[in-house]
């Protein structure tokens, strides 16, 4: 499912347009961005935890020449599913 599609059951579930219900969801994730971006967890009970976790710097390889290179370290967003939303996955 993608964000149009997401946004159109939404909106079929409920009294909001389609306009509007865009509107919620493009805030919800640039809430959840933000808090991200400060180095805060957003917990969503019933549903899951996105957190940022750290990767370390670490040495590569040049696959063509062999050449050792430093690969820098990054954040990488993560998302962690609560049990209440797997068990239901699990289910269908």
């Amino acid at each position: 499912m993608n964000k149009p599609e997401l946004v159109t059951k939404v909106a079929d579930r409920t009294n909001y347009t389609k306009k509007q219900v865009e509107e919620i969801t493009a805030a919800v994730f640039d809430v959840i961005t933000e808090a991200l971006i400060k180095g805060d967890k957003a917990v969503i009970s019933g549903f899951g935890t996105f957190e940022v976790h750290e990767r370390a710097k670490k040495t590569g390889r040049n696959p063509q020449t062999g050449e050792e290179i430093l690969i820098e370290g990054s954040k990488a967003p993560v998302f962690k599913s609560a049990k209440v939303f797997k068990d239901a996955v699990n289910k269908r």
